[in-house]
């Protein structure tokens, strides 16, 4: 970033979680720095239904439309999190989340992003941003941003519990539950 534009702090804003933590963490870092924050979210056209015949059952949305409805709803998820007078720059950007985020990022000072909520993903979105962006990256783990457990987390702790308890009584030295009284 030059001299003269403020410290850039640009925030990518989930359409499903709406990113609560990355904005407050990513204005405040702002703040600190005397600088301005940059709400990004990118998206994509949702796809047009083919009918049986192999064309579109329906129009496909007007572009403008599309833009236009997106912005719209990143102001208001913006507003909800960081208040009315957030004084957040909103910017939609149609196209892939990762080429998305790092083109908005672009000369800015720092990009925030959520961890995905769905670590068996391949590769990671924010595993791909970190490599390939041209600022410092921070990236909200769901333990600090707040997210519900995954159900692949979930299903890998009830595994290693599992695995735990099976190791320690199976017969091998080791841990040996209590006899019970009534045995």
């Amino acid at each position: 970033m030059s001299e003269h534009e403020p410290y850039t702090v640009v925030v990518g804003v989930s359409a499903t979680s709406k990113s609560p933590t990355a904005l407050v963490w990513g204005k405040a870092q702002a703040e600190a720095n005397r600088g301005r924050v940059v709400a990004v979210r990118v998206y994509q056209a949702p796809p047009v239904p083919t009918g049986p015949s192999g064309s579109g059952s329906r129009t496909p949305q007007d572009p403008e439309t599309l833009a236009a409805d997106q912005h719209a709803q990143l102001q208001r998820d913006v507003a909800q999190v960081l208040g009315e007078d957030h004084g957040v720059e909103i910017r939609a950007v149609r196209g892939g989340k990762r080429r998305g985020l790092l083109e908005q990022a672009q000369g800015a000072d720092l990009l925030v992003i959520d961890a995905p909520r769905a670590p068996s993903m391949s590769p990671l979105l924010a595993h791909r941003v970190v490599y390939a962006a041209t600022c410092p990256v921070v990236v909200m783990p769901p333990s600090i941003s707040g997210l519900p457990e995954s159900s692949f987390g979930r299903s890998a702790r009830a595994f290693g519990r599992a695995a735990l308890r099976s190791a320690g009584t199976s017969g091998r030295a080791g841990y040996r539950p209590p006899a019970h009284p009534d045995d």
